[in-house]
C-alpha cells in the first residue's frame, strides 16, 4: 500500500527565525498590517509504501526525527496521510 504524507519542519518556540522577521517586518509596507508573529519553515511531501498505515507512519516519523528536522533547533508536525492508488 503506497501513503501520501506531509511533514511540516519548523524552528522551535523562542528561536529566532530571521527570515520570519524579514518577511513580517515587509508586510506592512504592502498594505498587510494586521499580521504577526511569521515564522518560516519547510513543507516536504512524500510517498512511502509499506504493508500498513502504522508502519508507513512509523517510517516518515522515524525520518523526520533523524534526517528531515534538526531536533536541537526545529520540530516537525506529520499531516493527514490518505492513500494513493
Amino acid at each position: 500500500m503506497k501513503r501520501r504524507f506531509e511533514i511540516v519542519v519548523s524552528l522551535k518556540d523562542g528561536l529566532l527565525d530571521p527570515e520570519g522577521k524579514t518577511i513580517q517586518d515587509s508586510l506592512p509596507t504592502m498594505g498587510w498590517t494586521a499580521i504577526s508573529n511569521v515564522r518560516v519553515g519547510k513543507h516536504i511531501e512524500l510517498t512511502v509504501e509499506a504493508e500498513t498505515e502504522d508502519e508507513a507512519t512509523t517510517l516518515v516519523r522515524d525520518m523526520a526525527e533523524r534526517f528531515l528536522s534538526n531536533p536541537v533547533i526545529e520540530d516537525f508536525r506529520i499531516l493527514k496521510t490518505e492513500e494513493v492508488r
